[in-house]
């Protein structure tokens, strides 16, 4: 069963950003633009996680949140509040009234999809797939192995995290500079050439002979993971 996740955003373009990749990752999305409209959809659906933004017309992502930590059926619904007000006393209030992320626009969105993730992992366990498999290639996130045809594959942990971070979103272009974001952090300013390197070490580890290589050069682009791996393998 999908995960549900419920936007709670006026702003359009980013609402239609949200997703665009939420959607790519498997999640099943539902939207609304208004904080009232949003109370009144959650009464009649419980989602898995909300993205809830500070400033709603209707009722304020504020007065949300706290009424949904008053209510027994939401109290410990995970939610992530999406905002533009950046200043620690802002963050502290947006925890205090019961938030339990605080992401500040503007934000990465393979940081804002690692927090999701990250969240979800702790709140609904059950939701989070340990074990991403395609074709005859399988990584297991709990033990931090990968293995292909039976043989376990020795990998770096920045190897790790780029497969794993591929293999989650299938047949998905990511720019080198995605990637770094995604990977490594959008904190780390490291040149994008690197990932072309780290690239190269993960083929070198993961196919053996005529094996398909399941990692996509797209020209001019980036990398992706080959959604028609599994045929192939």
């Amino acid at each position: 069963m999908s995960t549900k996740i419920l936007i709670v955003e006026d702003e359009e373009p980013l609402t239609l950003l949200l997703r665009y990749n939420l959607e790519a990752e498997g999640y099943d999305v539902d939207a609304v633009g208004r904080g009232d409209e949003a109370e009144t959809r959650l009464r009649e659906r419980l989602p898995d996680l909300v993205l809830l933004d500070w400033m709603l017309p209707g009722l304020s992502g504020i007065e949300l949140c706290r009424r949904l930590r008053a209510r027994p059926e939401t109290q410990r619904l995970p939610v992530i509040m999406l905002t533009a007000r950046g200043e620690e006393s802002e963050r502290v209030r947006g925890l205090a009234t019961g938030a339990d992320d605080y992401v500040a626009k503007p934000f990465s969105v393979p940081e804002l999809l690692a927090r999701i993730r990250a969240l979800l992992r702790r709140a609904k366990p059950e939701h989070v797939a340990m074990l991403l498999r395609f074709g005859d290639l399988e990584l297991d996130r709990e033990t931090r192995r990968v293995h292909r045809a039976g043989r376990e594959i020795h990998l770096g942990p920045t190897e790790f995290r780029l497969l794993e971070f591929l293999m989650q979103s299938p047949g998905r272009v990511f720019t080198r500079e995605q990637l770094l974001d995604g990977v490594w952090g959008h904190d780390v300013y490291i040149d994008e050439r690197t990932v072309d390197v780290h690239v190269g070490r993960l083929r070198k580890s993961i196919n053996r002979g005529r094996e398909p290589d399941p990692i996509r050069t797209v020209r001019g682009a980036g990398y992706s993971f080959n959604e028609l791996f599994a045929r192939s393998a």
